[in-house]
C-alpha cells in the first residue's frame, strides 16, 4: 500500500508490479496526477470528475463513478474476452478451411497451377458472404444474462482467469475441424461429379460447376458452423446469418 506519493511514483509501481510480478495491470485515476500510472498499466481506466479530463483523455475505458469498475470488469470484461476469442477462433476456422480447398484442388489436378476459385469469390469471401454473422456475434453474443453474471455467479469469472476459451489445445480443434470441412466440402462435390455432367449440348461443365459447388458448400458450412455455436439469438444476429446464407 502506497500513500500520498507523487505521480511518477505510481507510475513507478504500476510498472513494478506488470514486470516483476508479470501481471495484467489496472490502474484507474481522475486526476491528471493518474495519467503516467494509467498509462504504464495494461489496462487504464479514467473517471471524469471534478479534477478535468487529463485522465479519460489518457484511458482506455472512462466512466462517471468508482462503482461502475465491478460491471466493467466482472461482466463486460468476461464478455468481451468470450467474444474476442470466438472472433479470432472463427476468422481462422473460416479462412483455412477456404484456403485448403484450394489445395486439395491441388493434389487433384496434379499441381497443375490452374486456380480453383473465381476471382469474385476470394474478393468478397471475407467481406461479403461471412462478415456480418461473426460482426453480430461479437458484438451481441453472450453466455448468461447481465444479473447472472453480476450477481449471482461471480464465480464464472474464474473461466477469464483461467484463459479457457482462448488455449492451444483449442485452436487446434478448430484448424483440426477446418481442415475436416474443407475435405467434405471439395471430395463430396469430386465423387458426385464423378461421373460427368453434360449439358444439353454434350459439353461438360468442368472445373467451374465443381468450383461453384465446392464453393456453395464451404459457405453454408462455415455460416452453420457459427450458427451452431452461437449462444444469445437476436433478431439482428439471425437476419444477418440468413442474409449471408442468401447473398451466394
Amino acid at each position: 500500500v502506497c500513500c500520498r506519493v507523487s505521480p511518477k511514483q505510481k507510475a513507478d509501481v504500476t510498472e513494478l508490479v506488470r514486470t516483476k510480478r508479470h501481471a495484467t495491470t489496472l490502474a484507474i485515476g481522475d486526476g491528471a496526477n493518474d495519467v503516467g500510472m494509467i498509462l504504464k498499466a495494461h489496462i487504464g481506466v479514467g473517471i471524469s470528475g471534478h479534477e478535468g479530463m487529463q485522465a479519460v483523455m489518457a484511458s482506455d475505458y472512462a466512466f462517471a463513478q468508482f462503482r461502475f469498475l465491478e460491471k466493467l470488469l466482472l461482466v463486460h470484461g468476461r464478455w468481451s474476452y468470450q467474444r474476442l476469442s470466438l472472433t479470432i477462433l472463427y476468422f481462422f476456422y473460416k479462412n483455412v478451411a477456404f484456403a485448403v480447398v484450394s489445395f486439395w484442388y491441388g493434389i487433384h489436378s496434379g499441381f497443375s497451377g490452374v486456380n480453383f476459385w473465381d476471382d469474385y469469390y476470394q474478393s468478397v469471401w471475407n467481406v461479403v458472404f461471412t462478415s456480418l454473422p461473426i460482426l453480430a456475434v461479437s458484438l451481441l453474443d453472450k453466455d448468461v444474462t447481465f444479473q447472472a453474471t453480476l450477481h449471482q455467479f461471480p464465480f464464472l469469472y474464474r473461466d477469464v482467469q483461467s484463459g479457457k476459451d482462448f488455449t492451444a489445445s483449442k485452436f487446434a480443434l478448430w484448424m483440426a475441424d477446418a481442415l475436416w470441412c474443407s475435405l467434405v466440402a471439395y471430395w463430396v462435390p469430386v465423387w458426385t461429379f464423378s461421373s460427368g455432367i453434360s449439358t444439353e449440348d454434350g459439353l461438360e461443365d468442368g472445373k467451374w460447376l465443381l468450383s461453384f459447388s465446392c464453393f456453395a458448400c464451404i459457405h453454408v458450412v462455415c455460416n452453420m458452423r457459427l450458427a451452431l455455436i452461437t449462444r444469445t439469438w437476436t433478431a439482428l444476429t439471425a437476419g444477418v446469418t440468413l442474409l449471408s446464407l442468401l447473398s451466394y
